[in-house]
């Protein structure tokens, strides 16, 4: 194997990932009208921070005996992935309501997450020591899958912001050439771990966003798809603002040979995918488009034949759906999330050689509540927010998914 760079020229991967760190220094708060519960997606890490400021000591059951230091971990100590689900309800009337949800510790169903890019530490690929940045995202965008099945994610050797400072003050070097790859055999020895020790033969669901997602397609690439008794175990692949490609007029082809892209609530075995923009995205942008930007990182090159892939989580089957938004409140509240239900309208849109989920706001100038806004810029559009604009649509498509793949010969 030749490893998830192949055939790109490094200096232009690196180019890619330069810019793709850039847009991913944090999340920036949706603005809160006055009375409105104000939702923190993740806290914008600070780069200048040194990253032993933020170790957080875990007991020795984060350590697998080969190595892997777990981010979470069923049955581990202060999982953030099994934290609290109590969830403050807002509606466009101001109604406010209290739900909860439990931890599906019996699920026969495993989630394996690879999280987006926020270490702070000083090197150029971080270490694998839990950082509470690596907390913080886990619990914004993998927790709430603990309602539906077992969430297991590695700590892995992501680059860094410190990467990106350096390279962006010093030029590229050699040493910087091979952080990707770095990534990549990273996480790639905690799934590895995961299957030779943990996985005992049960189906998976992979999820990852950003950076972690751009990995996930690599590994997805060369040990599931052209594995066929592992990619029968393969029960959902919820990927992202990685780009993922499939061929023109197919639903297979393209980043995967041989697994498809969902087209029907239920449908097991496939893939979830696609970026959220409040419209077309420009030219200049790194997602929507095949062959340039977050594509370079998997090593997805081809620019025609092939077109960037979008699910609408809130209607697989096409057409435009209602967008269930969970955001975690960072402890602003005493109840730990907030939900906003018919806020948002969701549908993929064509325009301009860009493919891209459409996210609208739907209801009238009387709903205070807050909305989001492109932090980081139009060319990355509503990026930050991905997974947790749709998490209760996503999290609903996996337990479709388990559903659907139980009623099979797999059940």
């Amino acid at each position: 194997m030749q490893g998830m760079v192949g055939f790109v020229g490094r200096r232009q991967v690196v180019s890619a990932l330069l810019v793709l760190v850039l847009g991913t220094l944090g999340l920036v708060v949706p603005a809160a009208p006055a009375g409105a519960v104000t939702a923190v997606p993740l806290g914008a890490p600070n780069v200048s921070q040194r990253a032993e400021n933020n170790v957080v000591h875990r007991p020795a059951l984060s350590t697998s005996t080969s190595g892997t230091v777990w981010l979470c971990r069923p049955g581990m100590a202060a999982d953030p992935c099994t934290s609290s689900f109590q969830t403050e309800v807002v509606l466009a009337s101001g109604a406010r309501s209290v739900v909860n949800a439990s931890v599906a510790s019996a699920s026969k169903f495993d989630c394996f997450y690879a999280y987006p890019t926020v270490s702070h530490e000083t090197t150029l690929n971080s270490d694998l020591s839990v950082q509470k940045a690596e907390i913080s995202t886990a619990i914004a965008q993998a927790s709430r899958f603990s309602t539906v099945c077992r969430v297991w994610a590695p700590m892995y050797r992501q680059f860094t912001l410190f990467a990106l400072q350096k390279i962006l003050t010093q030029g590229v070097t050699a040493n910087d050439l091979t952080v990707l790859e770095t990534a990549y055999q990273s996480l790639k020895s905690g799934f590895e771990d995961y299957l030779a020790h943990y996985n005992d033969g049960r189906p998976i669901i992979f999820i990852g966003h950003s950076q972690g997602a751009s990995l996930l397609v690599s590994l997805l690439k060369q040990v599931v798809d052209g594995n066929p008794a592992l990619r029968s175990r393969l029960v959902l692949a919820i990927i992202l603002g990685a780009n993922v490609v499939v061929a023109d007029g197919s639903r297979e082809g393209g980043s995967f040979s041989h697994i498809p892209v969902c087209s029907s609530k239920g449908e097991a075995g496939c893939v979830i995918a696609y970026s959220s923009f409040p419209g077309q995205p420009p030219a200049t942008s790194l997602f929507g488009r095949p062959g340039q930007g977050v594509s370079l990182l998997s090593d997805q090159l081809a620019t025609t034949g092939v077109h960037v892939v979008c699910v609408n989580p809130a209607a697989i089957g096409g057409g435009s759906g209602v967008l269930d938004p969970f955001f975690p409140t960072e402890g602003l509240t005493a109840v730990p999330w907030v939900e906003y239900p018919d806020l948002y309208a969701s549908s993929c849109e064509t325009g301009g050689g860009a493919t891209w989920l459409q996210v609208t706001k739907t209801s009238g100038a009387s709903d205070r509540r807050p909305v989001v806004t492109e932090p980081s810029g139009p060319e990355w559009g509503y990026h930050d927010y991905d997974i947790n604009l749709a998490l209760g649509n996503l999290i609903a498509d996996t337990a479709a998914a388990e559903k659907a793949w139980s009623q099979t010969s797999h059940g």
